[in-house]
């Protein structure tokens, strides 16, 4: 009682103008609180679809959806699919304890597709609101950078309080901790790899394009040469498996 005591006389201390009925009145009121009604069952599917080997869902908020609602809504909108997503990963999560397939794991796909719709809509009214006021789009600044594997990175740039030549942290986080002949055999291993997979993705290319000829030998040439400008059609036509169609007099 003497905290509540302390209270009562601090309060109408401040509050000179409150009759003593209002002050106590507005004490309780101020010493109140709304008792939660979430239990851990939010974390978890409703009863109907447990034992359920399907459940259907609609479909993710596309971005046209998300641009007609307002700032709160979009805030509510969030919570709401990020309260979705625990309680999808929860339910996943249980059901891989238990060996059993998880029903409708899509719906975690779409809820992540939303949310990332969601964010990518409140980026553009941040960035339209940063262009209309300041003339810049108001993103972090980011500029590319060698990272400590010898490849191109995106590095955002941040403020700091001590200039980078005398800052001993950010000298630390940004040092190779790779030697030098490690980056070296890395970035020649990574390059053939780079170039075995762009030669496997032109022979199946080539090979496609023989079969469309072989199949459709009306199509049109010069649309089959922008859908696969890196495909000679001409040497695609002298290949032994290419079959042009039989001419009749």
């Amino acid at each position: 009682m003497s905290r509540l005591k302390y209270i009562y006389n601090h309060f109408c201390v401040i509050n000179k103008n409150f009759t003593t009925k209002n002050a106590l009145r507005n004490q309780f009121r101020f010493l109140s609180q709304t008792p939660s009604l979430r239990g851990l069952m939010e974390f978890f599917d409703d009863e109907k679809n447990w034992g359920e080997s399907d459940v259907k869902s609609g479909r993710s908020w596309r971005k046209d959806d998300l641009r007609i609602k307002s700032n709160t809504d979009l805030h509510k909108l969030w919570y709401i699919l990020l309260k979705e997503k625990n309680m999808l990963l929860t339910m996943e999560h249980e059901h891989n304890d238990q060996a059993r397939l998880f029903p409708g794991p899509e719906r975690i796909d779409k809820v992540i597709e939303s949310m990332e719709n969601l964010e990518e809509v409140v980026r553009e009214r941040n960035r339209a609101y940063y262009e209309l006021e300041t003339g810049e789009t108001g993103e972090q600044i980011e500029k590319e950078i060698t990272g400590p594997f010898g490849l191109p990175v995106d590095y955002k740039l941040t403020e700091h309080s001590i200039p980078k030549e005398v800052n001993a942290q950010w000298q630390k986080e940004q040092e190779v901790k790779c030697r030098p002949e490690d980056v070296t055999n890395f970035l020649l291993k990574y390059k053939e790899k780079e170039y075995l997979a762009n030669k496997r993705r032109q022979r199946r290319n080539f090979n496609h394009v023989i079969g469309l000829l072989n199949r459709f030998p009306k199509m049109d040439m010069e649309a089959l040469k922008e859908q696969y400008p890196d495909v000679d059609i001409e040497k695609a036509k002298a290949s032994r498996r290419y079959k042009p169609p039989p001419i009749f007099d």
